[in-house]
């Protein structure tokens, strides 16, 4: 969808215009002469430095949708928080005509973000009631009651679960990269390469693994900062053998401190088909009993369409094997809007979920990633229909509330169907820490392996860098000890 946008020259504006009109349409593209675009929209801005006001004008065959807002702006606000609020105001009168025109309603308003609940904390943390905080995210972001009793139901069980959330910047969680899968799934754009015919590889990037495990160690242990959590993903970690995993963890145990008092160690298995006894006696050797094995669905031919070559039986045998094995706590995956499903075919993935009962239960909603195999050939995969997708979403609340589990966190995707959320629900006392740590980003998270990106939080400021290791396991092996060295350096700044 070409839209031609006039009254807004300021490039710092395009963006939050281009995210907002996708809410809308597919892939739109922000014109700036006249020509051949769809629509028209024009803007007027008035700033005189205490307050800003903005009138938008949306013009398509012949009509005209017109809104406006008139922002008060705190006299303290310099720089990027004063061009937030410009933005945001900017944001609330674009989607406002664009709802009015299209007649659809964005219940999560103007919010284009991955973690709408961290700004729920922020101000929290400020100071804000959850009164004020409920009328903050409606009448300033246009969310409606749905989306912030979420929220506020997803901060109140993080905080139940972490209540020291607010003060665990002085600690680190780590993530372990296993950059491979049996085969890779359509939708994905993690680092994950097949593993059939890549021992050589495998076993090249595992030394450089072990490498940095020691090494982050060796820091971790002199400088007696504590790790929170730590969490093998990829993917998948149960991909390699089960002599692979069982020295891994050895050098976890090895090279880490204080491992006993680690809150929480996971593993995903997400692929049933990588899932063997062995695998799952080497995690009760080493007492970690927190796993995902993930479904995406129970129907079969959907599997076969998105590339997962294993059966629905065998992710039924493989999670009572583990039950049966003593893991304790489980976690399931489940995809509103894989190709060629529908309600119904969704409600059956859930009966099916019933009854296994999992501890947690992921519901993602499918994104279109930009890199995914999908993407690249949309024409191949139908998805639902926007309505479709809200229903299956109503559908997965209902049954979770129903069933007994809570929502504890949620992230959001560029390109998600319907404009929905990716929700983590679990049973009592059985959320995932490191998944609230990831989306809360109150803490620094350090990366190992091939593809492991980290996040390093200042522990005082709370400034976020990025530093990413390489994808491929080539480049990894030529490089691991040189990405090791820099992610010390950054430790170093951080926390020395």
């Amino acid at each position: 969808m070409k839209i031609y946008i006039k009254g807004i020259d300021d490039e710092r504006f395009h963006r939050p215009l281009r995210l907002i009109g996708n809410l809308f349409f597919e892939e739109t593209e922000l014109c700036f002469s006249e020509g051949d675009a769809s629509l028209e929209a024009e803007f007027f801005i008035e700033d005189n430095g205490e307050n800003v006001k903005i009138k938008g004008i949306l013009r398509v065959d012949g009509k005209e949708y017109a809104a406006s807002k008139d922002q008060q702006i705190a006299a303290d606000l310099e720089g990027k928080d004063r061009l937030r609020v410009v933005k945001n105001t900017l944001s609330y009168v674009y989607l406002t005509i664009l709802q009015e025109y299209t007649g659809i309603i964005q219940k999560w308003g103007i919010l284009t973000g991955i973690r709408p609940t961290k700004l729920y904390h922020k101000k929290r943390r400020e100071g804000m009631s959850e009164q004020d905080i409920h009328k903050m995210f409606k009448e300033e972001y246009l969310l409606s009651d749905e989306k912030i009793d979420l929220m506020k139901q997803i901060v109140n069980r993080q905080l139940q679960t972490v209540p020291d959330l607010d003060t665990l910047s002085n600690e680190v969680s780590i993530y372990i990269g296993i950059p491979f899968c049996p085969t890779k799934c359509a939708y994905c754009t993690f680092p994950a390469y097949a593993i059939n015919g890549r021992q050589g590889s495998v076993t090249s990037f595992l030394g450089g693994l072990h490498y940095e495990m020691r090494e982050i160690g060796n820091w971790l242990k002199r400088t007696g900062i504590k790790i929170t959590t730590v969490y093998y993903g990829g993917g998948t970690p149960t991909s390699i053998t089960a002599e692979e995993m069982d020295m891994l963890y050895e050098e976890m145990v090895t090279s880490f401190p204080d491992v006993e008092k680690i809150r929480e160690i996971t593993v995903e298995a997400g692929r049933p088909d990588t899932i063997t006894k062995e695998k799952l006696d080497i995690l009760n050797k080493w007492k970690i009993d927190r796993i995902s094995i993930n479904p995406q669905s129970y129907i079969q031919g959907t599997l076969k369409a998105i590339g997962r070559h294993h059966t629905v039986e065998e992710t039924i045998e493989k999670f009572k094997l583990a039950r049966e094995m003593g893991m304790n706590n489980i976690n399931m995956d489940l995809i509103i809007g894989l190709p060629g499903e529908g309600i119904e075919e969704f409600d059956y993935s859930l009966a099916e979920s019933a009854k296994l009962m999992p501890e947690s239960l992921t519901v993602h909603t499918l994104s279109f990633k930009r890199a995914s195999e999908m993407t690249k050939n949309k024409h191949k995969y139908k998805v639902a229909s926007r309505e479709e997708i809200s229903v299956m979403m109503d559908h997965a609340v209902k049954w979770t509330k129903d069933h007994g589990y809570a929502p504890y966190y949620l992230y959001r995707q560029k390109n998600i169907l319907g404009n929905l959320e990716n929700v983590g629900y679990a049973l009592e006392g059985q959320d995932s820490i490191y998944n609230i740590m990831i989306m809360e980003e109150q803490q620094t998270i350090i990366g190992i392996g091939c593809g492991a990106a980290s996040k390093f939080v200042h522990p005082e400021t709370m400034k976020i860098t990025h530093f990413a290791n390489p994808k491929d396991p080539k480049s990894y092996n030529d490089g691991f000890k040189h990405y090791t060295e820099e992610k010390i350096k950054i430790l170093e700044e951080l926390f020395v």
